[in-house]
C-alpha cells in the first residue's frame, strides 16, 4: 500500500544549505525558525490552544534527499563516520520514507495577512522543510530520564569560535549581534566531515547562513570566521 502526504506547512529557518545544519534540534538555542502553514492547515482554528505547550514535536520530509534513495545501513558521524550501523538505529536524512522528527521550543503563534505562523526556538532543519505533522511534547509520556542513548550518551564537544576584524564589523546592531551568536553556535558544532576532526586542516570552508556566506577555517580546536559575504536574500 502507498499513500500520499501534504504538507502542512514550511519552515522559515537561517540555514540555507543542509551543511552545517545542527545535527539535533536545540544545539544552537539561539537561532529562531518559523513554520509557516499552508493549505487547509492555514488556519487559526488549526493552532487553537497550542500556545499552552511549551514544546512541539515536528514531523518533516528530508525532501532534499528523497531522490538519492537510501541504504540500510549508515556511517553517523558520531562514530566517527568509519563504523556502519543500521538505519534504524541512527538519525541519518537518507531514509526508506524520508521522515524526520524534531522535539522544538514554540515560542509564539502570530498571523501575517492570510498566513498562520508557529514562531520556534533552534531547529535543526533547512529553510524551506516541508513539514508534514506537528504534535505537542507531552512531558510526562514524552520525557524518559532513564533511557538509554546508544552511541549518542552525552552532547558533542564544541569548538571555540572568533571572528576576524572585518568580518566582526559586518555584525553589528541588535540584528547583527543575533546573527553572529548563531553563526558561533553553529561553527562550534564543527560542521566538516567527521575524518576531519582533530586533524590539521588548511582548507578553507563556506556555508551558507542567513543572508552571509560564511567562510571559515578549522585549527588547533579552534574556528576561525574570515570572511563574510553578502548574498541574496
Amino acid at each position: 500500500m502507498s499513500y500520499q502526504i501534504e504538507p502542512v506547512g514550511i519552515i522559515r529557518s537561517p540555514y540555507k544549505e543542509k551543511f552545517a545544519v545542527p545535527r539535533q534540534p536545540g544545539l544552537v538555542p539561539s537561532a529562531r525558525s518559523e513554520i509557516v502553514l499552508q493549505g487547509e492547515a492555514n488556519a487559526l482554528e488549526a493552532v487553537r490552544g497550542l500556545e499552552q505547550f511549551s514544546h512541539l514535536w515536528l514531523l518533516f520530509l528530508f525532501d532534499q534527499n528523497l531522490e538519492a534513495g537510501w541504504r540500510p545501513t549508515v556511517r553517523p558521524p558520531r562514530l566517527g563516520g568509519n563504523e556502519r550501523i543500521g538505519v534504524f538505529a541512527s538519525r541519518a536524512t537518507f531514509r526508506p520514507n524520508g521522515i524526520g522528527m524534531s522535539a522544538v521550543e514554540i515560542k509564539g503563534v502570530r498571523q501575517e495577512g492570510s498566513d498562520v505562523i508557529i514562531e520556534l526556538g533552534g531547529v535543526d532543519l533547512v529553510d524551506g522543510t516541508p513539514i508534514v505533522d506537528i504534535k505537542p511534547y507531552i512531558p510526562y509520556s514524552d520525557s524518559l530520564p532513564h533511557a538509554h542513548g546508544g552511541f549518542a550518551t552525552e552532547e558533542p564537544d564544541t569548538l571555540d569560535v572568533i571572528f576576524l576584524k572585518e568580518a566582526a564589523r559586518q555584525l553589528t546592531g541588535h540584528r547583527g549581534e543575533h546573527q553572529k551568536a548563531v553563526i558561533s553556535e553553529v561553527l562550534a558544532q564543527d560542521p566538516r566531515p567527521a575524518y576531519k576532526k582533530g586533524k590539521q586542516d588548511d582548507k578553507e570552508y563556506a556555508v551558507h547562513l542567513f543572508n552571509y556566506n560564511v567562510r571559515f577555517t578549522v585549527n588547533n580546536e579552534q574556528v576561525t570566521v574570515t570572511t563574510l559575504e553578502v548574498t541574496e536574500e
